[in-house]
């Protein structure tokens, strides 16, 4: 095991870091949505992001007793939630967005799905992106993670309190995805740079 015998080597490994509050979402809508947001909207949506993550990943294991022990093999894939939470906004947009997302998968009173299929562009699903930025140059996309044909399953309530002082409300949606995949950054990929697009 190798062991750093000062200061400078471990920063001279480690370098700037990384930095968790330099990060960009991009969150697409599906193409049917009623009210997708577009423009300044869209780029509200985006900028009200207070937190996200970096996605986790996990490999099941299958367990075969064999002779009193247990023998671990590789299994499937899964995929957890991906939670986005958001500063609401004075006009309840960004929270209106996601509950018009919600209404089109299933309505409230009627049962119903104006977006029923699961078809990324025509149906109810959206690709959405999370990127983390360089430290020194906030336009630089260190790493840049894509999830698939993705779908929010649930919108948080807001607290509210007679002594919740010296606050801002927000909230967080949970959406499910099929995988996520790297797009950028690390080994095996070059670095991008933002667009004005995002």
């Amino acid at each position: 095991m190798a062991i750093t015998s000062n200061v400078s080597e471990f920063l001279g490994k480690i370098q700037q870091g990384v930095k968790p509050n330099l990060f960009l979402v991009d969150l697409q809508f599906p193409a049917n949505h009623p009210d997708a947001p577009s423009g300044d909207e869209k780029d509200l949506v985006d900028i009200l992001c207070k937190s996200a993550g970096i996605p986790a990943a996990n490999l099941g294991t299958i367990e075969i007793p064999y002779r009193g022990r247990v023998v671990k093999i590789a299994g499937d894939r899964t995929f957890d939630n991906w939670s986005v939470t958001f500063i609401n906004d004075a006009g309840f947009k960004v929270r209106g967005f996601m509950e018009r997302w919600l209404e089109q998968m299933n309505s409230h009173e009627g049962n119903t799905s104006g977006l029923f299929l699961p078809n990324n562009g025509s149906g109810y699903t959206a690709d959405l992106k999370v990127k983390q930025l360089e430290r020194d140059d906030a336009t630089t996309v260190i790493r840049e993670y894509i999830f698939r044909d993705a779908f929010p399953t649930s919108v948080s309530q807001i607290d509210l309190a007679y002594d919740a002082n010296d606050q801002v409300e927000d909230f967080t949606v949970d959406f499910q995805y099929q995988y996520w995949e790297v797009v950028s950054g690390g080994a095996g990929t070059t670095n991008s740079t933002l667009s004005v697009e995002g």
